[in-house]
């Protein structure tokens, strides 16, 4: 079972290897992708632009109390609508892809800034 672990630990670390990405910035990229209508529209390039934006901005924007202050949730959630209406993600996918992506900032920065 471990190996079975280290060989999927070693296939992410390729795949973020070869979409020139960090763990975390794979990561906001899998949810960004999962609409096929914004792969379609704004392509491989432009997600992984978006991506790398949405890491850099809920890092430098939350709070050690982040997920318990509803204030500090929605100005990162508008922090997500603007990105996202900034680099032409398709209107029709950008509600679930704010909550998924707020969902993924939660797992990646937790309750500490």
């Amino acid at each position: 079972m471990l190996i079975e672990v280290a060989r999927e630990l070693r296939g992410e670390d390729a795949r973020a290897e070869a979409l020139g990405l960090n763990e975390d910035e794979v990561a906001f990229y899998d949810v960004l992708a999962q609409s096929e209508s914004a792969v379609d529209v704004l392509g491989d390039a432009q997600l992984r632009i978006i991506a790398a934006k949405l890491v850099k901005q809920v890092r430098r924007n939350v709070s050690l109390d982040w997920t318990l202050r509803e204030s500090a949730k929605a100005r990162i959630r508008v922090l997500v609508k603007r990105i996202l209406r900034k680099y032409g993600y398709p209107p029709n996918a950008q509600a679930r892809a704010v909550e998924t992506v707020l969902e993924q900032a939660e797992l990646l920065c937790g309750n500490a800034a």
